[in-house]
């Protein structure tokens, strides 16, 4: 089953990017090595977000996120995983869940 782990962190809160990176380096080869890896990204920053919403048929269109939270979304990881508790074994090994929060919520599938 796949599961999708979003990465939340107040970015106001200043991070050494050194350190983190090469945690992140070793956390994507652990995931990629064991077979879990779908897919992943990191997102630019809140402030270059767009949020779009359509009321009464026009498009409403507005700079910044959709809500102002304390933690902003900030990447995802996409993993194959065999039930929740695995999803929240890797959840806990991404570098972010030392200083913000993942979300791991499975995936909805559709046959189309």
């Amino acid at each position: 089953m796949q599961y999708i782990a979003l990465i939340y962190k107040d970015e106001a809160i200043p991070v050494d990017m050194g350190p983190m990176m090469q945690a992140y380096g070793a956390f994507n080869q652990e995931l990629v090595a064991s077979g879990s890896f779908v897919a992943g990204d990191a997102l630019q920053a809140v402030a270059t977000s767009t949020s779009v919403r359509v009321c009464d048929g026009k498009t409403e269109v507005t700079d910044g996120p959709l809500a102002e939270t304390k933690e902003q979304l900030g990447g995802y990881y996409l993993m194959e995983c065999e039930n929740l508790d695995q999803a929240v074994e890797w959840a806990a090994k991404i570098p972010t869940a030392q200083t913000g929060t993942i979300e791991v919520r499975p995936i909805m599938t559709y046959d189309l």
